[in-house]
């Protein structure tokens, strides 16, 4: 007999996520449904717009992802033009998307997954002298990890327990029998997770130093940057340098110790040793170093073969929507996407509550329409993107960089080059990603300066003739994986907007053939242990870092009540 377990909201990302599972009697999980609950629309508001005004509107598509779909957005309008903006430019904008990475993959670690693998409660019981003697295991020279910190680390959260209220850490399942760290290991953690709040401070500061602000900078434009005197001033630079450095040394010293030791704790742990059954993988050059080298590479590798990579046919990417709330089912190459909405609804069944018995819920109509995601398609077929991606294809492809902090991770580890291909996997990979741009985001610092010197251009001037009408895309890989958002201008203004996003490839349902996504795919097999605790489910949809903010986009310009939906905080499953 079979069982349905719904976990919504899942919470810890940005947006609002669904997801239903059925089990088997022995708890194995045999299908899985990705839904995206809510929705919002910027690209029908682009739509006769000034093209210079798109990376301003699609910066909000999401409070989190703001930077890359503002870059996106002015990057888009620019290959449409014919743009090429100056150097230094181009770097700029590579230490404002290093800022990001450091800060997005730092705070999804600690924030957001990191309590999907540390038992908080474990951590009082823990004795900091002999945590802080297990920490230079993992690193030579660990960082907040002294008894003393770890001392105090620990008395707070306990003031926290004393009250009956562990304040952030509350309404988890701690105590699972998932959870694989020692109490000393859970302490470490932990203290990293409030350094990382300060750590985080400082990233955002790096964006805020070359975009005014942070979240929503405003110093890009078509063309190039606006922040002109920044870049000419050196108490600037300095700053910017000296915050890089202060962060990059947490990256070093404390995520990257912190995911090795998790790789030696939940090498043996089931859940984690799955989750990637998707195996195909989609990166996108990003980052410029200089006039000739990126961080990342570009590429496709299909079915985990690492041996090659294929060249990307731009002509081969779809979007349909057979399983999701719009009228249109086709699969239609974003170019020519489209978004009109056509909400279904949910229906009636019993499913396992939170106490373990069976309650009466709303559940997906898993045959027609459930989410207002759309199914990505190359080819044809689903791919994988984000960190993971980033590094098959790097490895793929020889970058040098990709091979070196990924080589040494698995020698650190002792893991084989298979344990990529797992939850585990995808979350060391995101790790790397962090790494990648602490340790050679100063590449781009110093190719800035040393343009500096004989070029002081930031800006490319052009002319949008009215009489001709334009298509451009901007394509890259962002903290989530590979970001496109496709522009078509006619008359001087745009004709047509899409956006199709790292989260849009990962959580979109099955297409017209009933093969799933990543997110779907990534759960079938997996055995939970507990049916009223599905830890399992939560720590691998985290590993993605969903952004559902990202992946959904429509609205009805002429503000018509569409549907109405609700969504129960009291439904199965709900967590920390």
């Amino acid at each position: 007999m079979t069982k349905r377990i719904v976990v919504d909201p899942i919470t810890r990302i940005e947006g609002h996520l669904r997801i239903e599972v059925v089990v088997d009697e022995n708890n194995v999980i045999q299908d899985a449904f990705s839904t995206a609950t809510l929705w919002r629309g910027l690209e029908t508001i682009l739509k006769g717009r000034d093209p210079r005004d798109a990376g301003f509107f699609t910066q909000r598509i999401c409070g989190v992802c703001t930077y890359s779909h503002y870059k996106a957005g002015i990057s888009a309008v620019e290959n449409a033009l014919g743009i090429k903006p100056p150097l230094n430019a181009e770097l700029i904008r590579s230490l404002m998307n290093v800022s990001l990475i450091l800060h997005d993959h730092t705070v999804h670690f600690y924030h957001l997954h990191g309590l999907d693998w540390c038992d908080i409660t474990s951590a009082l019981k823990a004795d900091p002298v002999a945590a802080s003697k297990l920490a230079f295991k993992y690193s030579p020279n660990p960082i907040a990890t002294g008894a003393d910190e770890l001392t105090a680390v620990q008395k707070r959260v306990a003031e926290f327990a004393a009250k009956g209220n562990l304040g952030p850490f509350a309404n988890a399942y701690w105590g699972h029998k998932t959870y694989r760290f020692s109490p000393e290991q859970n302490l470490i953690v932990l203290s990293h997770y409030l350094k990382a709040l300060e750590v985080q401070r400082v990233a955002a500061q790096m964006m805020a130093i070359w975009g005014s602000k942070q979240p929503h900078p405003q110093s890009l434009s078509v063309g190039g940057v606006t922040c002109v005197m920044d870049a000419l001033d050196p108490s600037r630079l300095g700053d910017w340098l000296t915050k890089y450095k202060y962060v990059a040394d947490f990256v070093n010293r404390a995520y990257y110790a912190d995911v090795v030791m998790a790789a030696e704790v939940f090498k043996s742990e089931p859940s984690v040793l799955g989750g990637c059954n998707v195996k195909n993988f989609y990166s996108f050059q990003e980052i410029p170093l200089n006039k000739t080298e990126w961080i990342y590479s570009t590429g496709i590798v299909m079915d985990g073969d690492i041996t090659k990579v294929h060249e990307i046919n731009e002509d081969l990417i779809t979007e349909e929507a057979t399983h999701a709330w719009y009228k249109e089912n086709k699969a239609l190459h974003p170019y020519d996407g489209q978004q009109d909405p056509n909400y279904t609804g949910f229906k009636d069944m019993e499913t396992v509550g939170p106490d373990g018995t069976m309650v009466k819920t709303k559940v997906i109509d898993e045959k027609g329409k459930y989410t207002w995601i759309k199914a990505p398609r190359y080819g044809g077929k689903p791919l994988e993107v984000g960190p993971l991606a980033t590094i098959v294809v790097g490895l793929a492809a020889k970058n040098p960089r990709i091979e070196k902090v990924a080589t040494q991770f698995l020698k650190d580890t002792g893991l084989p080059l298979a344990a990529l291909f797992t939850t585990l996997g995808r979350t060391a990979a995101r790790m790397l990603e962090c790494k990648l741009s602490a340790d050679y985001g100063i590449e781009a610092f110093n190719s800035l300066i040393a343009n500096l010197k004989v070029d002081q251009s930031t800006y490319t001037t052009y002319k949008i003739d009215k009489n001709k009408e334009y298509k451009g895309r901007y394509m890259g890989s962002v903290p989530r994986g590979v970001l496109s958002h496709w522009v078509r201008i006619k008359n001087g203004v745009i004709q047509n907007y899409q956006a199709v996003v790292p989260s849009t490839w990962n959580a979109g349902p099955r297409d017209a053939n009933g093969t799933k996504g990543p997110y779907e795919a990534s759960l079938v097999g997996m055995k939970l242990q507990d049916l009223s605790q599905p830890l399992e489910i939560i720590r691998v949809i985290h590993s993605f870092d969903p952004c559902i903010a990202c992946a959904v986009h429509v609205m009805d310009t002429k503000g018509n009540e569409l549907s109405q939906y609700r969504v129960d905080p009291i439904t199965v499953g709900c967590n920390l």
